[in-house]
């Protein structure tokens, strides 16, 4: 097997100063405003962006156990994740202030399938990238309520560095 991988990055607008979504893209942060998104913490944490922090999300097959690799405050986070048995990989978000009181969101992906059966969704999150970042900008407008919109629609910049990565998950 030739492993399908996948290096996704795109960008999408926050309409808060980059400290604040920073916050946003946590794993408590991301709990506010993602439907369905309920991070488990095998080990109390007060902290839950420190460097080995250990989480974990989804259940029964589709479980990710992710651990937070890297941080900056308030500027950079990464994590590496795993669903046993289909994926493993990397999410790194990276913030920065977008010159009008808001920020632009860098958030790239780097994924590998673990089995065959891992390949074909992987290619359709691949395929599907900048739809699933325009759903964060909108998932997120939504929770800032309606002062705090995107001020510039359309930023995703997909790139992709593989033709084999496709579908993932949060």
């Amino acid at each position: 097997m030739s492993a399908a991988q996948y290096t996704l990055t795109g960008r999408l607008a926050v309409a808060l100063p980059p400290g604040e979504a920073f916050t946003l893209f946590t794993p408590r942060g991301e709990e506010r405003w993602a439907a369905g998104w309920r991070p488990r913490f095998p080990a109390k944490t007060s902290d839950d962006s420190a460097p080995g922090t250990v989480f974990e999300t989804g259940a029964d097959d589709d479980r990710t156990i992710w651990v937070v690799v890297e941080r900056e405050p308030a500027r950079r986070v990464s994590y590496a994740r795993v669903t046993p048995g289909s994926r493993a990989g990397t999410v790194t978000v990276e913030v920065d202030a977008d010159g009008q009181g808001g920020s632009t969101v860098r958030v790239t992906y780097g994924l590998t399938a673990l089995t065959a059966e891992g390949q074909a969704p992987l290619r359709e999150f691949a395929e599907r990238y900048p739809d699933f970042l325009r759903s964060w900008e909108v998932e997120i407008a939504r929770h800032l309520g309606p002062r705090r919109r995107p001020r510039t629609p359309g930023r995703h910049q997909p790139h992709h560095e593989s033709e084999d990565l496709g579908t993932a998950l949060r």
